[in-house]
């Protein structure tokens, strides 16, 4: 039978990371033990209480919040190792975060609707000198890639003339250093900027920058153009956009209301539950009351 050990390295954690979950799980296993709960099949309400054991003071210091929910994260791996070895069918902690933790998506996210609005609001008519009707092509196609598949920079880069499939409207974007390889749906009103942009415009800027690559967004230098002047423009359309990083964090998040979170998990290209897990909206004031209850904290 696959160990937890064997998990680990099929999900390709670091070596440090594998060595800092299993002393964490033997923290657990040992705390369980003493409580005599059984740890493969502990209930939510006794996790709970572990929450509440592990935010203690030690030797008269607090704990900080840091290392709390890297306990936690580790927990929560654990019972994915037992979710998929089918030990047992849910993970219990799945949507538990620690108060006070760092997020990286509650930051002026945008709703579907204003994303969209970024797309469908975005020019690519009377496009007037110095400007150049190309480059608004491939901006609005850049932008629909942003919105509608969750693509960031790198992504973008990454991407080549033959990785668009018009015929079954999709698009390959492939493994990154930190995200797996995955293919996604093109939505239909994406297909006609799209179709100019490979027939037409796509050439026009190959010529005007003397790059023939097979680049699906042809480039100057090694550095992707998610430029100033293109977020320029997608803010004079919505003062609440920042960055390609807040925009896939909108995109992601609005996922997790429509799919589940392995589903999810694909779609972003996520290598680890853990980073999917990351932008679920969670019940901070119900969790923090649970612990308050079963192990208050002056």
């Amino acid at each position: 039978m696959m160990t937890f050990k064997d998990y680990l390295h099929k999900e390709d954690y670091a070596k440090t990371t594998i060595e800092s979950y299993s002393r964490n799980l033997l923290k657990f296993t040992d705390w369980c033990s003493y409580q005599n709960y059984d740890a493969q099949t502990i209930d939510y309400k006794s996790c709970i209480e572990y929450v509440g054991h592990i935010q203690k003071q030690r030797k008269g210091k607090s704990v900080s919040k840091s290392t709390v929910r890297s306990e936690i994260g580790a927990l929560k791996i654990y019972f994915n190792y037992l979710v998929e070895t089918e030990i047992r069918f849910e993970n219990p902690i799945q949507n538990i975060h620690v108060r006070g933790e760092r997020r990286t998506v509650n930051h002026n996210l945008l709703d579907f609707d204003e994303l969209e609005d970024l797309y469908y609001s975005y020019q690519t008519e009377n496009i007037v000198f110095p400007n150049c009707p190309s480059v608004a092509i491939r901006n609005k196609v850049i932008t629909g890639l942003m919105v509608y598949q969750g693509l960031n920079a790198t992504a973008l880069k990454s991407l080549t003339y033959e990785h668009v499939n018009i015929t079954k409207g999709t698009i390959y974007v492939p493994s990154t250093r930190k995200t797996n390889s995955r293919t996604l749906e093109l939505k239909s009103w994406q297909m006609l900027p799209l179709l100019r942009y490979l027939e037409r415009d796509r050439e026009v800027l190959q010529e005007k920058i003397d790059c023939h690559t097979q680049g699906l967004f042809p480039l100057k230098g090694d550095r992707f153009f998610l430029n100033d002047r293109l977020f320029f423009e997608l803010k004079k359309l919505n003062h609440k956009v920042k960055n390609a990083k807040q925009l896939r964090a909108s995109v992601i998040t609005h996922w997790l209301s429509q799919y589940n979170i392995r589903e999810v998990q694909y779609m972003a290209g996520h290598r680890y539950i853990s980073s999917t897990e990351r932008y679920q909206q969670d019940d901070l004031e119900n969790l923090h009351e649970l612990i308050e209850n079963l192990h208050p904290i002056s």
